[in-house]
């Protein structure tokens, strides 16, 4: 199968439209779950939850809290260089609208279902830490409602579409792929009624920042600009480094390659990135690593219809292209290497199988590509899957292949930390090479790829 490769920059916009409109399906379905929740939970009469409506209220946290984490990761990515005005530009603004409609949206929901509920709100405002989940998350989420200047930042969004609308529109008809985006605004614009009147004091301040990055002229560029600084605000301080971009060094890129074999486990961390805050672990993602060409040919992947029909679009199909079966927020896809090598920091598990029984699990793995990302980190549904579930699903019970889940907040899990875990106690895996730079400048091998995760895991803690 011959495919163009994409520029880096139009395959992030395509990778945060699947995100969007799978978290658009993602909270529907909560908000349905939710919905039933509160009508079966007479609050008022019994003053407390049962252990079992405890664990669903803590479940449908779990779930909004990392699909609100992840749209505003995405919205605050949104390029706003010169390149993304025309039609990219309205690519990337009709994304981070239906992403920050989703945002108010879920919140406004939220509002309505739970606020004469006191003792559910209070509920809502605990923290979990296996989940990486803060106190006060309800009071949160209804402070960045009422907060002048998100609202701000959010009304040259709404402004642009208004105005925009029937060109916008158009474009959805020469674009496809668009569709999804507008029904999602057409779905959702009724939710925001932001006025003027609401930012005389933050307008002066806000007009200054704009000024100085250079968009006061650019009609398009102020609403993305917008839109980016809503998501940015919403994690500024917290969670990011401006300006940090995750990558590895061309050498160490070349080398950690050569190192790979099929079937390896490749842990990942980005420094300064939300997804290290709201999963568990110094190494919170995982993909795994199917091959280059003459390999995936070897073990009969290349000819495997999952494998065919579920490339993220653009990546070259070339014999020498390394490719992943990974899952992120835009869900379970054959990626390019680069994927995660678009990462800080990468430590490499080799399974405790022949080249054979690699292959088997590799096949087994791509019959779960396709799937939707698991926001809410449930190993009891396969529908749905997170990273580390991609490996578990892949690997349990191949011949000696056995995974212990862990039970966090009432539910089985894998983290990434799992895995490295059971590499360092030559439980189905090895560690067999770890790139660090915080703590090694250089990748680090057999025994000395112990020591470095050593060392990281104890950071983590």
């Amino acid at each position: 199968m011959t495919m163009v490769e994409l520029p880096a920059s139009q395959e992030q916009q395509q990778s945060h439209l699947r995100t969007v409109v799978q978290l658009a399906q993602t909270l529907e379905e909560l908000k349905a779950e939710a919905t039933q929740l509160t009508s079966s939970v007479s609050t008022a009469e019994q003053g407390h939850f049962t252990p079992h409506q405890e664990f669903q209220v803590l479940s449908l946290l779990i779930v909004y809290w990392q699909a609100r984490n992840a749209l505003l990761e995405l919205v605050s990515s949104l390029r706003k260089d010169d390149q993304v005005y025309g039609p990219a530009g309205e690519a990337t603004f009709l994304t981070g609208f239906a992403a920050a409609l989703l945002l108010v949206d879920a919140a406004r929901f939220l509002r309505e279902t739970v606020h004469d509920r006191p003792i559910v709100r209070r509920k809502l405002n605990e923290p979990n830490v296996e989940f990486g989940i803060p106190a006060n998350v309800y009071d949160t989420v209804q402070k960045s409602l009422l907060n002048t200047r998100h609202a701000w930042h959010l009304y040259h969004a709404i402004e642009y579409y208004r105005t925009h609308e029937k060109q916008l529109l158009a474009r959805g008809k020469q674009d496809a792929s668009l569709l999804p985006l507008l029904g999602i605004i057409e779905r959702l614009k009724h939710r925001l009624d932001v006025s003027i009147a609401q930012f005389a004091g933050v307008r002066l301040r806000t007009r200054i920042g704009r000024v100085a990055h250079g968009l006061q002229d650019k009609i398009l560029g102020r609403a993305i600009y917008g839109l980016q600084k809503l998501g940015g605000l919403a994690v500024a301080n917290r969670y990011v480094k401006r300006g940090h971009q995750p990558g590895l060094p061309a050498e160490i890129s070349d080398q950690l390659t050569q190192v790979l074999r099929p079937g390896d486990v490749v842990a990942t961390r980005k420094e300064y990135a939300l997804t290290n805050y709201f999963l568990p672990g110094y190494w919170p993602h995982v993909a795994l690593y199917l091959g280059d060409g003459s390999e995936l040919q070897q073990l009969g992947i290349a000819d495997q219809e999952a494998f065919q029909s579920n490339q993220v679009p653009g990546i070259a199909a070339t014999d020498d292209s390394h490719r992943v079966l990974e899952s992120m927020k835009d869900g379970v896809l054959v990626r390019s290497l680069q994927s995660p090598f678009a990462s800080d920091s990468i430590a490499i598990l080799r399974p405790h199988l022949e080249l054979a029984p690699i292959g088997q699990a590799l096949i087994r793995g791509l019959g779960h590509a396709g799937k939707r990302y698991d926001f809410s980190f449930d190993f009891s549904r396969s529908d749905q899957l997170v990273c580390t579930e991609v490996v578990y699903r892949s690997y349990d019970g191949i011949e000696n292949m056995q995974f212990s889940l862990v039970r966090r907040a009432g539910r089985m899990t894998l983290s990434g930390n799992d895995l490295v875990e059971m590499a360092l106690q030559r439980q189905c895996f090895d560690p067999v090479a770890v790139y660090a730079p915080m703590f090694q400048p250089s990748v680090c091998t057999d025994q000395e790829a112990d020591s470095l995760i050593r060392r990281c895991l104890q950071q983590d803690d």
